[in-house]
């Protein structure tokens, strides 16, 4: 049986955990060559049938011998981090370091893999934004909206630019995802309200089905936007929210 990714090579960043490996792992499950990056390699240990990188999206040269190895057709950025706060509470050290792992690893990525991709006339990337960015606010996530809907504003000008020459981009908007990054803001939000279940509640209640989502719920939608079945899409904010933004 043939899987809707047969003959594409892939690379996944941030494949460790979360969404990203759930990515990686239905990707592969499609037919694809996965090549799972982290920096933290010890985290895909595990992953059978899948090659591991060791890649640091924060640093160029890494990024490159990454790309230089996969030689993607695909490219999912699903690394970022998730900074608390408001515009009050923010530094400049938090400012800077969430866009250079949010938004700035991606045009690293994205300038590594798109010169291959054009040659061979295709490809899709794929881009982690969130529902919280330009699409909706949410509370003491002031860097975080913001460096999102950057990635949405990137995202857009990767598709224009390169329309006609066989490359898709878009991007992906969760709501919130039970992932080990989301256990530890929970964890951290229930120090602060003295019970971890008040802290998983507040985040479940602005979730409209009454639940969060599963990392496998949004890695369906990276295989569809990474499968020759969304070839009419590119330039889009695909958002998966559960009904948050309304």
């Amino acid at each position: 049986m043939m899987g809707r990714l047969d003959g594409k090579r892939v690379l996944v960043t941030a494949a460790g955990q979360g969404i990203g490996r759930a990515s990686a792992i239905a990707m592969a499950a499609e037919g694809a060559t996965v090549f799972a990056s982290d920096v933290n390699p010890g985290l895909l240990a595990d992953l059978d049938g899948i090659t591991a990188l060791a890649l640091d999206v924060r640093d160029d040269a890494s990024v490159r011998a990454g790309v230089a190895q996969a030689r993607p057709d695909v490219l999912f950025n699903c690394a970022g981090i998730v900074p608390h706060g408001s515009v009050l509470t923010a530094t400049d050290d938090d400012w800077a370091a969430t866009f250079d792992l949010n938004v700035t690893s991606m045009f690293r990525t994205i300038r590594a893999a798109l010169p291959g991709m054009l040659d061979r006339g295709a490809g899709s990337i794929v881009n982690m934004s969130s529902a919280c960015s330009s699409i909706i606010g949410a509370p003491d996530r002031f860097i975080y909206g913001t460096t999102k809907a950057a990635v949405i504003g990137l995202t857009k000008s990767v598709a224009v630019d390169y329309i006609t020459r066989g490359v898709r981009c878009n991007c992906i908007c969760p709501g919130t995802v039970d992932s080990p990054s989301w256990q530890d803001r929970v964890t951290a939000l229930g120090a602060e309200l003295g019970s971890r279940d008040a802290a998983l509640d507040r985040f479940v209640q602005r979730q409209p089905m009454g639940r969060v989502a599963t990392a496998q719920e949004i890695a369906a939608l990276v295989v569809y936007l990474a499968s020759d079945e969304s070839a009419f899409t590119t330039g889009q904010p695909h958002v998966i929210d559960g009904g948050w933004s309304g």
